[in-house]
C-alpha cells in the first residue's frame, strides 16, 4: 500500500496493479466502494495496462477531515496525479465517474477521462425531486446515526426491492457497506442531488478540455444509456460508446479492450 497526502493533510491510500510501461489508469469507485471493492476490476484491467486503485476519503486506510466538499476529493485526485506523474487517465464508474467529471472540469492534469455509467437524473421535475428527497432523508438518517438504514435506503434508491433489501442486510458483507455509510453523503453531494436534483452538470461538462470516453453497458436500463448519451453531447470531445451484454458493473474482459484502444489513440 502506498500513501498521498492531500492538500488539507488527509492522507488518501492506494495500490498499483500491471508491470507495464505507459501512462497508469486511476480507478475511481462509486458509492458503496472502497479498494477493496474495486481491486477485482484493478487487477483484470491490471493485465492488460498500469491501473492505480485508491481508496476514496472516509474509506478504507484512507483518512478524512471534516467539513466535506467535493473540491477536497478532487484535490485528492490531484494529489495522486502530482505523485504519479501528469500523464495519466482518469477512469470514474458511477458517482465515482460524476467525481471525475468536476477533477477534469476544474483541471487536474490527464490525458483522457473515461465516464462509466454516471447515474445522471433524467432532466424533468419528477427525478430531480426524487434525488432532493433521497439526500434530505439520507441526511436525517446519517445524522441519528441509523447507518443501517441510511444503507438500506441507498439500495432500495437503486432499485433494489425492499424484500431483497431486507435480506442483504444479513449477509456477511453488510457490516462492510454499513462501515462506509457516511460516504453516501459524499456521493450525493458529488451528484449533486440537493443542488440541481442529480441532473447533468452541463456547465460542469462543457470545461472538460481532454478526450472523454462515456461508457454504458448494453443491458443497463434505457434511462441509464440516455444519460450517457447527454454527458457525451455535453463534452467537448465527448464520445458515447455502448457495450453489449454488460450491465453496471462491467468485466474486466469487456472493459480492458476498450480502455486500451481508447489510450492507444490518445
Amino acid at each position: 500500500m502506498l500513501k498521498v497526502t492531500s492538500v488539507d493533510g488527509t492522507v488518501i491510500a492506494y495500490e498499483r496493479h500491471g508491470d507495464h510501461g505507459g501512462d497508469p489508469l486511476i480507478v475511481v469507485g462509486g458509492a458503496t466502494c472502497d479498494r477493496a471493492k474495486t481491486r477485482p476490476l484493478a487487477e483484470g484491467l491490471g493485465g492488460h495496462l498500469p491501473v492505480v486503485n485508491y481508496d476514496r476519503r472516509g474509506r478504507g486506510d484512507s483518512g478524512d477531515t471534516s467539513p466535506y466538499a467535493v473540491e477536497r476529493e478532487v484535490e485528492d485526485i490531484a494529489a495522486l496525479v502530482d505523485d504519479l506523474g501528469d500523464h495519466v487517465v482518469l477512469y470514474g464508474h458511477s458517482s465515482g465517474a460524476t467525481l471525475v467529471l468536476h477533477a477534469a472540469a476544474a483541471g487536474v492534469p490527464a490525458r483522457a477521462i473515461v465516464l462509466h455509467e454516471p447515474p445522471f437524473s433524467a432532466d424533468t421535475d419528477e427525478d430531480r425531486q426524487e434525488a432532493r428527497d433521497y439526500a434530505e432523508t439520507l441526511t436525517a438518517l446519517l445524522s441519528a446515526n441509523r447507518r443501517d438504514d441510511a444503507v438500506a435506503l441507498f439500495f432500495h434508491t437503486t432499485g433494489v426491492p425492499a424484500d431483497a433489501v431486507a435480506e442483504m442486510r444479513h449477509e456477511p458483507w453488510w457490516a462492510d457497506v454499513v462501515a462506509l455509510a457516511p460516504t453516501l453523503a459524499y456521493d450525493s453531494a458529488v451528484m449533486g442531488d440537493l443542488s440541481r436534483g442529480g441532473s447533468l452538470p452541463v456547465e460542469v461538462a462543457t470545461r472538460v478540455a481532454v478526450p472523454a470516453l462515456v461508457l454504458s453497458g448494453g443491458d443497463s436500463p434505457d434511462w441509464m444509456i440516455e444519460a450517457g448519451r447527454a454527458a457525451a453531447a455535453a463534452l467537448p470531445h465527448g464520445t458515447h460508446r455502448v457495450l453489449p451484454g454488460e450491465g453496471h458493473v462491467p468485466s474486466p474482459q469487456t472493459l480492458a479492450p476498450v480502455l486500451t484502444e481508447f489510450i492507444a489513440r490518445r
